[in-house]
């Protein structure tokens, strides 16, 4: 709509008085005759103005209904009803989008334009109010009710507010460039205070809607005091304009033209939306919608006041904006619900992990506590065993267990103890610690974080990340928890933490005084069968492009895979061979071969190579050879103890990398055999005339630990008796130099890679008993377990007769 676009001094003086002066006789302008006969006015929307009584004004109209209203009121010599719009975007107006009070006018003139408009010249005569709508077509009529102005009964005040308007409007006309001076002779030539006011409200810089409620004041006074108070709004903004132009267009240096091209490009983004105010705005905006405890809120309110006080052009604010959008961007007491459904959560874990009955108990007690107290603090979880049985992967199901978010923070190798407190904000690349950086990432308050691999941290020049990590896995401190980034604590009592380790020995004593330790141990062949059928086989066949009916595998075949072709405490090595069989039969898919889909043992060592031997009585089929037990940070393994005489003279000698306590305890033995030599039915003169030299295979692999101390005692016995040790039996322990043997740890380990192993038998201490019995049952049926407290029960039960 072209009604009328924004109309300001410049507007009026250059259209309006132009064309009253040189179009318009004086008799027209002095008209004054109203039509009281005329009952239904035409009403004409305008937009972007307001018309005030005894004002005159040019209105262009562009749109045919309003110019045929024009046209037609001039004809009939009517009166029009101006009025605007609410809304001045709006195309073709609803008579619920116009105002209710507008002005009633008399057409002077209407000059035809070149492109099909028409300028009506209008002079306002007085206010009315809209009653009755009775027609819409093609333009709006109504009837109307005319307003009176109330007069001030203080003439002289209201005469003292129109002066000072006067004085305003003067000197706003010297300070803005955009009004000519053309305008300050309109003033000074209009003599009446009621008919300068209007002018003023018609002319003045304000917006519609405050021209409107200038419009609809009846008091003249109040008008005029209303009309003042917005100058002086306009004045003030004015002045202040003027003043910074001043300011920077003296000296205008290198230094001072960029500092005003800044202003200016500061000015061109607050009008697009940007800048430091939308920056506040966003924030602000951005915390209301954050539910935090009050010293958070006052925290906040602190740093965006700092914000506000800083130039947006120096490198401060922009650290300080990024502090502040991490700081809303982190859910403070934001939690997800937690889900109490126990049985369904027992089916989740069953479903994504086979075995590992201890954490899976661990867990489920815990939701049983939550969802009986409803809020306790969270259990701080440390898994330790051997790769590849679960430990990571356990997470994720405990997180889908619980409806909790899940994130996984990797700490192997980590040097730097910022990368869990975070860096100080002044540091150029600031930024918080990876537990807050999951935090926000996660949305939640109280998500799963597993911190794998917690016993592969490292301690740099930078400090040391593990003993930084004692406040986060501390339940009683992490409620509070410093981040050097968030310069604030923050609560971490709601997240629960599960640690992953292979090992406990490099993990700090304080640390591992935090967690609560669950070992798992390998898996043994039946678990491991159960796996491959339930996990590994499908995993591989969609890995690979296949379907489940490509290639099947029996359990035969799956245990002659398990025990011929891995050696291993977890299932990533079985994974590793389903793979190569996966590979196998993708080939001859891709190559349209034919081959059987049931995969047999034959096929199976023609897809994955030479299967290992299965048994180790050919190793240990002579005098001096014993199998031991091992516990290694992969798991349990068996290692072979070999010794073997020679013409000397009584020397011992030592091969394979043997640690200080390994060859402590073949000295120990060997001196326990000179004392005993007679009850272990050995000569003396053997003892003074051999040298024996003992060796552990894989010398290039560093042994050491007491536990191999009784199977290098039984081996020299071997060897001094040239009798052979029983096949299929290891044995693991400590020997003291009086005969008594010690216990050890690492059983539940060492019995499954016994069990791997294919041995039958085994000699323990009888110390090692409770270790013994708190392993499941099925997975020892196939072990003999014998229980010694000397030395000579270990050589009668291992020696053959």
């Amino acid at each position: 709509m072209k009604d009328f676009e924004d109309m300001d001094f410049n507007d009026i003086l250059d259209d309006g008085f132009s064309l009253v002066t040189e179009e318009i006789s004086l008799d027209d302008l002095h008209e004054t005759e109203v039509n009281h006969d005329q009952v239904l006015f035409p009403i004409l929307p305008v937009r972007n103005m307001v018309m005030f009584p005894k004002v005159v004004i040019p209105i262009t109209a562009g749109r045919k209904n309003s110019i045929k209203l024009l046209e037609e009121a001039q004809q009939n010599g009517e009166y029009i009803g101006i009025i605007s719009q609410r809304k001045p975007t709006e195309e073709s107006p609803e008579i619920k989008d116009l105002y209710e009070t507008g002005t009633y006018a008399k057409i002077i003139k209407i000059i035809k334009l070149p492109e099909g408009n028409i300028t009506a010249i209008t002079k306002g005569f007085g206010r009315f109010k809209t009653k009755k709508y009775v027609q819409s077509e093609p333009y709006y009529k109504a009837e109307i009710l005319k307003l009176k102005e109330v007069n001030p009964r203080d003439k002289d005040q209201f005469a003292a507010v129109i002066e000072n308007i006067k004085d305003l409007a003067q000197k706003i006309i010297e300070l803005d460039p955009g009004i000519p001076n053309a305008a300050n002779f309109a003033i000074k030539n209009i003599n009446g205070n009621e008919d300068l006011l209007n002018f003023i409200c018609v002319n003045a810089n304000f917006n519609p809607a405050k021209k409107q409620s200038l419009l609809e004041e009846k008091n003249l006074l109040k008008r005029a005091e209303k009309c003042y108070e917005m100058m002086h709004d306009d004045f003030r903004i004015l002045e202040l304009r003027s003043q910074i132009h001043q300011k920077t267009s003296k000296d205008l240096d290198k230094q001072q033209r960029e500092y005003f091209l800044n202003q200016q490009i500061r000015t061109i983004q607050e009008e697009l939306g940007g800048g430091p105010e939308s920056d506040v705005e966003e924030l602000l905006d951005k915390a209301k919608k954050i539910k935090w405890n009050e010293e958070a809120d006052a925290h906040f309110k602190k740093e965006i006041h700092r914000l506000q006080r800083q130039n947006p052009n120096s490198p401060d604010y922009n650290v300080q904006r990024n502090y502040l959008d991490f700081f809303t961007d982190l859910p403070w007491e934001s939690y997800s619900k937690d889900i109490f459904d126990i049985p369904k959560a027992q089916r989740v874990l069953d479903k994504a992990h086979f075995g590992l009955e201890e954490i899976k108990k661990r867990i489920l007690e815990h939701m049983a506590v939550l969802k009986l107290k409803n809020n306790m603090k969270s259990p701080i979880l440390c898994l330790v065993g051997p790769p590849g049985v679960g430990k990571t992967s356990l997470g994720k199901s405990v997180a889908d267990a619980l409806g909790r978010q899940y994130v996984r923070v990797s700490l192997g190798g980590l040097h730097d103890e910022s990368e869990i407190r975070g860096h100080r904000k002044t540091y150029i690349g600031a930024m918080a610690g990876r537990i807050l950086q999951s935090i926000k990432k996660c949305g939640t308050s109280n998500p799963v974080i597993v911190l794998d691999e917690i016993d592969k941290l490292g301690q740099g020049i930078h400090g040391d990340p593990g003993s930084a990590l004692l406040e986060v896995l501390d339940p009683e401190q992490n409620k509070a928890f410093y981040d050097n980034f968030l310069e604030m604590g923050y609560d971490l009592s709601k997240v629960m933490f599960i640690a992953t380790a292979n090992s406990l020995s490099t993990i700090q004593r304080p640390l591992l005084d935090r967690m609560e330790i669950i070992e798992i141990a390998g898996y043994t062949l039946e678990e491991k069968v159960e796996i491959a059928k339930r996990h590994l086989i499908k995993k591989q066949q969609e890995e690979n492009g296949l379907t489940a009916k490509s290639f099947k595998l029996g359990n035969n075949e799956l245990k002659h895979i398990i025990e011929a072709h891995t050696s291993e405490s977890g299932v990533r090595g079985l994974e590793k061979q389903i793979a190569k069989i996966a590979r196998w039969v993708a080939l001859q898919t891709a190559m349209e071969k034919e081959y059987e889909p049931r995969i047999s043992l034959d096929k199976t060592d023609e897809i994955l190579g030479v299967p290992r031997p299965k048994s180790i009585s050919e190793i240990t089929g002579v005098p001096g050879v014993v199998t031991g037990l091992a516990w290694t940070q992969v798991g349990g393994d068996i290692l072979f103890i070999e010794s073997i005489l020679s013409e000397g003279k009584g020397n011992l000698t030592m091969t394979g990398n043997l640690g200080t306590v390994m060859k402590e305890s073949a000295t120990i033995a060997l001196e326990y055999i000179k004392a005993k030599h007679d009850e272990l039915g050995i000569s003396a003169e053997d003892i003074q005339k051999k040298n024996i030299h003992i060796h552990v295979p894989e010398g290039a692999t560093p042994k050491d630990g007491p536990s191999a101390g009784i199977a290098m005692l039984t081996s020299m016995v071997s060897s001094f008796k040239n009798k052979k040790v029983k096949p299929h039996l290891a044995m693991t322990g400590e020997i003291t130099l009086r005969g008594k043997v010690l216990p050890v740890g690492g059983i539940k380990e060492k019995l499954l890679a016994a069990t791997r192993a294919g041995i039958r038998e085994i000699i323990l201490c009888d110390a090692n008993r409770k270790d013994v019995e708190e392993i499941r049952k099925d997975y020892l049926k196939s072990l003999k377990v014998h229980y010694v407290n000397r030395m000579g029960e270990v050589i009668d039960l291992a020696i053959e007769k």
